[in-house]
């Protein structure tokens, strides 16, 4: 058997005999994606749809790996202060926390559990008045606290407990104009009772210590004490306001709440890190979902794009559509050489947008401190924020979801045109040819 020429350039069959997405049916995919002198606007138009599905899932990616960032930096600083379960004697501070405390840290999953006093008050300097949030803690508790410990800028906290100073955040101290071995007067109300009611407390204190947890909310307000001065400062005897734990397992709080509950000799308020901060997680979580829902929008809008490009393309190349058809191509053919022409445009942009998206996430904080010194901004002012940098966290599932959308959407964008162009009637076409 003799195969004719155009057969023997489609593998060794007719148009009409090949298989589902043979050689020649690529060959025609990939001619139609170059431009021509004479006929450059399909090609423009598949230029752009490239150009959009990468810029939508690039910024998908970079905005995705921003908002986890935010959560996981934000909980990460926000434990590492805070500790993960609070306990609070109902209607009274807690007494005997010495027992409590040593009973509560042999239960399984406590790492350390702490008393704190916790009061507001009044901070002032030479230069400025502000609130404060003072806490009371023992020496080898303070350290223990990886928000504290481990990120202190001056002094040290050796000798805490008898210095009779306090440990203030960086940017309380860089507004207050103070460093290690200056004063700072710390007032509250709850001071000593007379005839006429309660008389505030005023006392000064040496800064022995500034930190920066990098919240800078906390490291505006937070003021840490020793525990005895604290007690004779909030008129406290021998009590705390409550006791702070940290656990091995931070997202299994219902069993510890379990574990803890069961230990306990007396009725006490049991508050773990997602109730304490519930309503800031879960707005958090919320505008994360939204965000990606409104950029999924735009990923839309590209692959609407690779819709008018085939459809322009299909009345383009009507007449050679025509000429397949007379020659023995099939309708399945004819649609496989459309889809195969808005599906690579769309692969070829989805994962241009995932190369670029991730090289822009990796380097948003560098890129971020570039614009800055350029250009003399101040983009994610510290003091806006919670965080004084850009977080971004690339999470692998989130960015396979955002991939295989943008092929399934362009896939599906190119049904229609390809339908429409296997639906083409040749005679139609070359009437007037």
């Amino acid at each position: 058997m003799t195969l004719d020429p155009a057969a023997r350039q489609t593998g060794g069959a007719t148009a009409s005999g090949t298989m589902p997405f043979a050689r020649f049916e690529w060959a025609l995919a990939m001619r139609y994606l170059r431009a021509r002198k004479s006929r450059f606007l399909p090609s423009v138009i598949a230029a752009i749809s490239f150009i959009s599905i990468m810029v939508a899932v690039a910024t998908l990616i970079v905005v995705t790996s921003v908002m986890n960032g935010f959560h996981i930096e934000l909980m990460n600083k926000i434990i590492g202060v805070n500790g993960h379960m609070f306990l609070q004697a109902v209607g009274k501070p807690v007494s005997n926390y010495g027992q409590t405390v040593e009973r509560l840290s042999r239960v399984e999953g406590i790492t350390h559990i702490f008393p704190v006093i916790e009061g507001a008050a009044g901070v002032s300097t030479r230069l400025k008045q502000g609130g404060a949030l003072v806490r009371g803690v023992l020496e080898k508790d303070i350290k223990q606290l990886p928000g504290i410990g481990k990120s202190l800028l001056q002094g040290t906290l050796d000798g805490f407990e008898k210095s009779g100073g306090v440990a203030i955040g960086k940017v309380m101290a860089a507004e207050h104009g103070i460093q290690v071995g200056d004063k700072i007067t710390i007032l509250t109300a709850r001071g000593t009772a007379t005839p006429f009611g309660m008389a505030p407390r005023i006392r000064t204190y040496p800064v022995v210590a500034i930190f920066h947890i990098g919240v800078s909310n906390f490291d505006s307000v937070f003021v840490y004490m020793p525990l005895a001065e604290a007690q004779s400062f909030f008129n406290l005897d021998e009590s705390v306001t409550l006791l702070e734990a940290f656990t091995s397992d931070p997202g299994n709080m219902d069993v510890m709440r379990q574990r803890i509950t069961a230990a306990l000799t007396e009725p006490m308020i049991v508050v773990d890190w997602r109730q304490r901060n519930k309503t800031f997680f879960d707005a958090l979580k919320v505008e994360r979902t939204v965000m990606f829902l409104i950029l999924m929008l735009i990923i839309i809008v590209a692959t609407l794009s690779i819709i008018s490009g085939l459809t322009m393309l299909v009345k383009d190349k009507g007449r050679a559509i025509a000429i397949l058809r007379t020659m023995g191509a099939t309708r399945g053919a004819i649609m496989r050489v459309f889809l195969l022409t808005g599906t690579l445009i769309g692969l070829c942009g989805t994962f241009a947008g995932l190369i670029l998206g991730v090289v822009v996430a990796k380097n948003l904080e560098s890129l971020r401190q570039y614009l800055n010194a350029a250009f003399d901004l101040n983009l994610f002012d510290a003091t806006q924020y919670y965080l004084s940098r850009l977080p971004s966290v690339m999470v692998t599932s989130d960015i396979v979801k955002i991939v295989a959308l943008a092929i399934v959407l362009s896939l599906l964008a190119t049904i229609y045109p390809s339908w429409r162009a296997a639906r083409l009637d040749p005679v139609e076409a070359l009437r007037y040819e």
